[in-house]
């Protein structure tokens, strides 16, 4: 049985998961199995839930996790993992500021290019973040601390925008499902257009986050332009040189190939693990503890995800069984301001929600909510992807409470310097993400200039053509003559 006499228990659910996350410090995944069974176990006691219907959720959850896409995810885990203790990130580091030394400020961009080379592949902003830190922060011990950590939050969070992240997999994934939904709502039609996918996804997002990159980039110089020379510099031997080219082509191979559906993203994640692996064995990086080691992380935090998607698929079906998805969607669909003011405030909300929340909770709870009457206001779903994207980053530079921020603040080392000086320097970062995102929100366009080109539909078959092609079935065959010898 649906529920629509207390369709608000939804939002009460909301609350109650946003008490427990700032008061327990219990894992997420766990307080949303909680708050759902203590709402499920109400309703129910209440007569308000079918307890039948929620035996669904077992069903949900296993049809969940025959899903192919969730192959990725243990996959980019474990390069993000391996990428954290092999010397291949420190490698592209040096050589890059030793070829941008020139510019004046080869030490900056050359973080900021790892952060562009790496975090793709490296799976999401916490194993970015930690990478970054390892890597970068020492390197940046001449910087000011405050430009350092600012340094280190952008470049951490480039893997939200630049395909084939698993954030970016996993939000095209959501957004299949919530452009199904949108399409069902009232005053929304599908007309010629067809649901999304994953790669459409990577296409809208590719320009905006060239966009972003190439301004970010124009930043980082600037504030690195006057850092002195490290006196400590070494020159880089042979064999790190073609190191460091072997995994720029390298990368460069793999990106391009899933941007132009070459490889689809579960193929260039288990190319790229494949290809570490084999480096690693090769060059004997890593001896058997550390292996254990980098298995056991990917075991750890691959369960964790996981535990944090079945938390998360538990939640949204109580949710949707108070119907509060429905109430949200009538809510948003019949606002009395305009589309875009209303569109404009939910990713307000959409932004103030992943400012406390890291990215995956926001796609596996956040995005199913308030994505299908999103694209239903905006009626572009490939202009909503990039819109929540670009937001979802722009919330994760924003400090104290920013996800980004948080760990290079915490992780790298860097003297922690007042607050108020890593927004300054946070500033022209964030400027830059807000004029793209505007820029987006009113011109839809521009995230539809790599669109595949529509398929020309076959011409209609006149009704001659027709009357013969049954003419010509019709006729029986002559028989064959048989030859005489």
């Amino acid at each position: 049985m649906i529920v629509e006499a207390f369709p608000t228990a939804g939002m009460w659910m909301l609350v109650v998961l946003a008490i427990l996350i700032f008061t327990t410090g219990l894992p997420v995944w766990a307080l949303l199995i909680g708050t759902a069974s203590l709402f499920s176990v109400g309703g129910w006691v209440a007569g308000l839930i079918d307890a039948q219907v929620l035996s669904a959720i077992s069903g949900r959850i296993l049809g969940l996790l025959e899903h192919d896409l969730l192959q990725a995810l243990p996959l980019y885990v474990f390069i993000g993992i391996l990428l954290q203790r092999l010397s291949v990130a420190d490698t592209l580091f040096s050589s890059i500021d030793r070829m941008l030394r020139w510019t004046g400020a080869g030490t900056s961009v050359a973080a900021f290019g790892v952060g562009v080379l790496v975090s793709p592949m490296n799976g999401s902003v916490a194993s970015s973040s930690a990478m970054m830190a390892r890597l970068v922060a020492p390197r940046l011990g001449r910087m000011d601390s405050a430009l350092a950590t600012a340094l280190i939050s952008v470049s951490s969070t480039i893997g939200v925008v630049v395909p084939p992240s698993l954030v970016l997999i996993l939000l095209g994934d959501a957004m299949m499902n919530a452009h199904t939904e949108a399409s069902n709502l009232p005053g929304y039609l599908l007309g010629g257009q067809r649901i999304i996918n994953t790669q459409d996804v990577f296409h809208a997002a590719l320009l905006p986050a060239a966009m972003v990159l190439v301004l970010w980039l124009l930043v980082a110089w600037w504030h690195g332009r006057a850092l002195p020379a490290d006196p400590t510099h070494k020159p880089l031997t042979m064999g790190q040189w073609l190191l460091s080219a072997t995994a720029f082509a390298a990368t460069l191979l793999l990106l391009g190939s899933v941007f132009l559906g070459k490889m689809y993203a579960v193929e260039a994640a288990a190319t790229g693990g494949v290809v570490l692996v084999l480096a690693t064995l090769i060059s004997r990086a890593l001896n058997r503890s550390q292996w254990r080691a980098v298995l056991a992380d990917t075991l750890s935090l691959s369960g964790a995800l996981l535990a944090l998607l079945v938390g998360a698929t538990t939640f949204s079906l109580v949710f949707r069984l108070w119907g509060t998805d429905r109430w949200i969607s009538s809510l948003v669909l019949g606002s009395q301001l305009s589309p875009l003011v209303t569109a404009a405030l939910v990713l307000m909300l959409v932004a103030l929600c992943a400012w406390v929340l890291d990215a995956f909770e926001m796609i596996f709870v956040i995005v199913p909510i308030v994505a299908p009457p999103l694209i239903a206001l905006l009626g572009d779903a490939q202009q909503t992807s990039v819109l929540l994207l670009l937001v979802l980053q722009l919330s994760f530079l924003i400090p104290p409470m920013g996800y980004a921020v948080m760990m290079a603040r915490s992780r790298s080392g860097l003297v922690n310097t007042s607050i108020w000086y890593t927004v300054l320097a946070l500033l022209p970062y964030i400027v830059v993400q807000c004029a793209i995102s505007l820029v987006i929100f009113l011109s839809p366009w521009t995230v539809h200039q790599l669109d595949a080109p529509p398929e020309v539909a076959p011409a209609p078959i006149s009704a001659e053509d027709l009357d013969q092609q049954m003419r010509d079935m019709a006729e029986p065959e002559s028989p064959q003559e048989t030859p005489t010898r």
